[in-house]
C-alpha cells in the first residue's frame, strides 16, 4: 500500500551469518505431530490496497473457472518440479506454485512419509545479491522457534539453489482476513496486534530486527479463527552481538518505504526500534484501512514520515477508542528512545483489556471502502505512469553504488529532509 512501495535491499551482514550458507547442509528441525492444523490451502487473495484494479475478495463461484485455475497451479506444479534436486522431491511432493520473489518461488509440497504439508522457498543463489538475501534469511531463520515467527524445518543447499521447508500458512495475510471476516471491531484488531508483537518482542529479545514489518509479512497459519499470526519473510532481517537490548546500531538504508522509521530515512543509526515505528503504521492500517503516511511524490512521502505528519481524520476514526489511537501515538514516536518496546507496547492498556471498554462498532464497512479507494487510486495512477502503482524493489550495496530493479526511483537518500 502506498506509492510504490519502494523496498531497499542491504548489504549481506559480516556479522555471524556469513558461513550458514556452507554450513547449512540439510539442517534438520523437523517436529513430528507439530502440524495436524488443517491441510487444504486457502487459495491466497491479492490484498485490495496492493492491487492496481479493484478485485472481488470472494472465490470464484463458477466451477469451471476454478477447474481452469486448478489446472493452471498443476501445470505450473510441474513445470517447477522439473527445477527441483531429485534428492528434495525424494522427500516432498510438488502440489503447486504459491508465491515468488524476485529470486525465489515458493510451492506447497506435502511430505511423502507424513503427508504433511510444508511450503518450500526455492531460492537461486547464483548471483551475489540473492546470496546475500539467502544468508542473512537462514542466519535468522535457524536461530527462531517461537509460536508466532514461521518456522524453519530443514534446509537442501546445492551449488545454485537452496531451498528451505517451512512452515504452511494457509491463513491468508492480515489485511485478507480483516476483509474476508465481515465483522471487525477494535477487540479483533487487539487479537491480531497482540500475535504480531509477541513475535516481534522474541525476535528483539533474541538481538534480531526485522526491518520489514508490513500487513503481507503477517500470515494466519490456518483459515480457523483461532489461528496463529506468524511474523514472516526474514530477507532484510539481521542480528547482533548485544542480545535483548537491540542495541547494537544498524546503518543500512532499507525496508519498504511506507513503513520506514524517520532515522532509516534519515540515515541514522538505528536499532530494532524502527520494528515498532512499522507495528504503530500496521495498526493505523488495521483500524482504518488507510496508510498514515502516503504521497506520489517521494519527497513530501519522506517530510510527512520525518515530520510525523498523519492524523485521525475522517472515518472511522471518529468510531475509534482514545486508547486505540495513543497506543498508535506512542509507536509513531520520532524520537526512537521514548517509541513503546515490544514489552512496553504488549502491555498498553489497549491491549490488555483487549479494548474491552472500547466501542464495539463494526470498522468493517469503513475499512473495506478505503481499501477500495485506495486500490481505485492505485489504477488510476498506474493507467497514466507505467508501474507506478507496483511494488519496487531497490537492493542497495552502498550509498553510491545502488542497483535499482523496476522503475527508477528518485535518490532519495541524497535529499535535504
Amino acid at each position: 500500500m502506498g506509492c510504490g512501495n519502494c523496498k531497499v535491499m542491504p548489504e549481506a551482514s559480516k556479522k555471524g551469518c556469513v558461513n550458514v550458507m556452507q554450513s547449512l547442509v540439510a539442517f534438520s528441525k523437523a517436529r513430528e505431530g507439530d502440524y495436524n492444523e488443517p491441510k487444504k490451502r486457502l487459495e491466497k487473495q491479492r490484498s485490495l490496497w496492493l492491487s492496481t484494479t479493484v478485485k472481488n475478495c470472494q472465490p470464484p463461484s463458477d466451477s469451471q473457472e476454478q477447474t481452469h485455475s486448478d489446472r493452471q497451479q498443476q501445470d505450473k506444479a510441474a513445470k517447477y518440479k522439473d527445477k527441483f534436486d531429485p534428492r528434495v522431491t525424494a522427500r516432498y511432493e510438488i502440489k503447486a506454485l504459491i508465491g515468488r520473489g524476485s529470486y525465489s518461488r515458493v510451492v506447497r509440497v506435502e511430505h511423502r512419509a507424513t503427508c504433511q504439508p510444508f511450503a518450500i522457498k526455492m531460492m537461486a543463489v547464483e548471483a551475489p545479491e540473492a546470496r546475500e538475501v539467502c544468508t542473512s534469511e537462514l542466519g535468522v531463520l535457524w536461530r527462531v522457534r517461537h509460536a508466532n515467527v514461521i518456522q524453519l524445518i530443514e534446509v537442501f543447499q546445492f551449488p545454485q539453489r537452496v531451498y528451505m521447508v517451512l512452515e504452511l500458512a494457509t491463513g491468508g495475510e492480515l489485511l485478507d482476513r480483516v476483509i474476508s471476516k465481515g465483522h471487525f471491531t477494535e477487540q479483533d484488531a487487539t487479537q491480531s496486534l497482540q500475535m504480531a508483537l509477541a513475535g516481534v518482542g522474541y525476535l528483539h529479545n533474541l538481538g534480531i530486527t526485522h526491518r520489514d514489518l508490513k500487513p503481507e509479512n503477517l500470515l494466519y497459519y490456518h483459515p480457523g479463527d483461532d489461528s496463529r499470526l506468524l511474523v514472516t519473510d526474514f530477507g532484510l532481517a539481521t542480528f547482533g552481538d548485544t542480545g535483548a537490548d537491540c542495541s547494537w546500531p544498524l546503518k543500512t538504508t532499507c525496508g519498504t518505504l511506507e513503513y520506514m522509521a524517520p532515522e532509516v530515512l534519515l540515515r541514522r543509526p538505528y536499532s530494532c526500534a524502527v520494528d515498532m515505528w512499522a507495528l504503530g503504521v500496521i495498526a493505523y492500517i488495521v483500524l482504518s484501512g488507510s496508510m498514515p503516511f502516503e504521497d506520489d511524490d517521494h519527497t513530501r512521502l519522506y517530510r510527512s514520515i520525518v515530520r510525523r505528519k498523519y492524523s485521525f481524520h475522517g472515518e472511522p476514526w471518529p468510531s475509534v477508542s482514545n486508547l486505540a489511537k495513543d497506543f498508535i501515538q506512542r509507536l509513531l514516536v520520532v524520537d526512537p528512545g521514548t517509541r513503546l518496546t515490544a514489552d512496553q507496547a504488549i502491555h498498553h492498556p489497549w491491549l490488555v483489556t483487549m479494548a474491552a471498554s472500547c466501542s464495539m462498532r463494526n470498522l468493517h464497512r469503513s475499512i473495506s471502502q478505503n481499501l477500495r479507494q485506495r486500490a481505485s487510486r492505485s489504477s488510476s495512477r498506474s493507467s497514466r505512469a507505467f508501474g507506478l502503482s507496483q511494488p519496487q524493489r531497490v537492493i542497495q550495496h552502498s550509498l553510491n553504488n545502488p542497483r535499482i530493479i523496476g522503475r527508477p526511483m528518485e535518490k532519495w537518500y541524497q535529499l535535504q529532509l
